[in-house]
């Protein structure tokens, strides 16, 4: 058994000036996170074509980054303020700051995991739950608010939060390791399970494909084929338009496997440290804590690359400032194209019915 009870936090600097740096390495990587998940916000607002059904998965991540970010940036401000938040007089803010960071560290792991569920059920052709998941956005919605508040409500009733460092959070390393790093790693490896499967299947799909255009098999007329975005084109069409369909199968089979290996980098020295520390019972050096705690912060921004870079949300502003030099593309292989991606697949693959 591990103690649980509320306890001074091996992560949580004692010298004004080393809370001070700490902090002021948090506050930047807090306005990094905010920008990062601002923009997808700002994307999904502003482009009619990023407002998908995945797109809407996406924009409930970037919130619960922008939350995250935010909330990280009230604390470490106040410690580089010299308002110290382990100080007997900021209890009540670092509870609620501990309980927030409680509620959408969880929260984003929520979302990652549904985005990639969603996205296994549209793109593996499992009509009826792809249906239903497009069909009752809200309630899909409404789970990470309900899991990660309830999770982190119970963490304030047993443990409670107090000073780590940078921000408020569970002071006992056992208690982080076991409440949420242990599910992170669980979530990751469910993704990784579930992409490296559409891998395979957007791979399959691809030599295919190849396979046809190699063969001259693509030039017939008459029938209709499903194509990549989960439209129906006469075989002329995709006759034509082969080469960019093969090109965008092969770059969006590479893409699912990006996404739980960015996750698995940025959590692999916050992990490390929780078990070294669990087992040592001793620190680790305070600038290895200070990088452990911006990994955790910067998530927002990684969110921002890896949902917003790839879903054409870059090329789309692109178009709106410079359009005459830069047309909107298809999100996953760079070609020109309407303004539709991968995430408008994903509402009409497979027959599914939202837009």
């Amino acid at each position: 058994m591990f103690d649980i009870a509320p306890r001074a936090a091996l992560a949580a600097p004692t010298d004004p000036g080393i809370i001070r740096v700490q902090s002021a390495v948090i506050l930047v990587a807090s306005i990094l996170a905010c920008v990062g998940a601002g923009w997808i916000m700002a994307s999904f607002m502003a482009f009619s074509n990023l407002r998908t059904f995945r797109h809407h998965l996406i924009f409930g991540l970037a919130i619960s980054d922008c939350v995250m970010a935010l909330n990280f940036l009230v604390s470490s401000s106040m410690n580089v303020g010299g308002r110290w938040i382990g100080a007997p007089e900021n209890a009540r803010f670092c509870s609620f700051n501990g309980f927030m960071t409680q509620v959408f560290v969880i929260q984003t792991d929520y979302w990652v995991l549904t985005i990639a569920i969603c996205t296994y059920f549209v793109l593996a052709d499992h009509k009826r739950s792809s249906s239903w998941v497009q069909d009752h956005l809200p309630v899909i919605w409404a789970l990470p608010w309900l899991l990660s508040i309830t999770w982190a409500a119970i963490g304030l009733g047993v443990t409670g939060y107090g000073d780590i460092g940078a921000w408020c959070w569970f002071t006992s390393d056992e208690v982080r390791l076991l409440v949420n790093f242990v599910p992170r790693w669980v979530i990751v490896a469910a993704m990784f399970l579930m992409y490296a499967r559409l891998y395979f299947l957007l791979f399959r799909a691809h030599r295919h494909m190849a396979s046809l255009e190699a063969s001259g098999s693509l030039s017939g007329s008459g029938s209709r084929q499903l194509d990549t975005n989960g439209h129906t084109s006469s075989q002329p069409e995709m006759s034509g338009n082969t080469s960019r369909h093969t090109r965008k199968l092969k770059k969006l089979a590479r893409l699912m496997l990006l996404y739980p290996l960015a996750y698995s980098v940025i959590w692999s020295l916050p992990t490390t440290i929780r078990i070294y520390q669990t087992i040592t019972g001793e620190p680790a050096p305070w600038q290895i804590q200070t990088l452990d705690k911006a990994c955790i912060v910067v998530q927002g921004f990684v969110d921002a690359v890896i949902y917003g870079a790839t879903e054409s949300s870059l090329s789309s502003w692109r178009n709106l400032f410079f359009p005459r030099k830069f047309p909107i593309l298809n999100g996953n292989d760079g070609t020109v194209a309407p303004a539709t991606t991968y995430g408008d697949g994903l509402d009409k693959a497979r027959g599914t019915r939202r837009k």
